[in-house]
């Protein structure tokens, strides 16, 4: 299959979801995008259209000793992240947008490492 279509597949499935989950202040959508080399997670109040906490693996907070990339390892490394970083925003209640990727591996570890910290999907 083409790139092209490749890409425009995940775009159709992207928007599909997004009609169904929507985020709100009191349990706001917690979006996950993996690039080639990083991890982004936001949480994401989407009625009054702002952001209210986001972290990634080019993070301050990771810290410059630590080399984490868009494996498995860094993906529980910034689940970990996000859940203290919601806390201290006093999220504890999110609702997960995995964006059109299927549910293993990277995803998986990062959303199992949220839930440890204390978020509930």
């Amino acid at each position: 299959m083409r790139t092209e279509k490749k890409q425009k597949l995940r775009q159709l499935r992207r928007w599909r979801i997004r009609k169904k989950v929507t985020g709100t202040n009191t349990r706001p959508r917690m979006a996950v995008l993996f690039t080639g080399k990083n991890i982004y997670v936001q949480f994401i109040d989407d009625l009054a259209r702002t952001t209210l906490a986001a972290t990634s693996t080019l993070s301050k907070s990771i810290g410059e000793t630590e080399k984490v990339a868009a494996n498995v390892a860094g993906a529980k490394r910034v689940g970990s992240l996000a859940a203290e970083v919601a806390k201290s925003k006093g999220i504890s209640k999110v609702v997960f947008d995995r964006a059109g990727a299927r549910y293993h591996g990277k995803l998986k570890a990062l959303a199992d490492a949220a839930r440890e910290g204390g978020l509930q999907f």
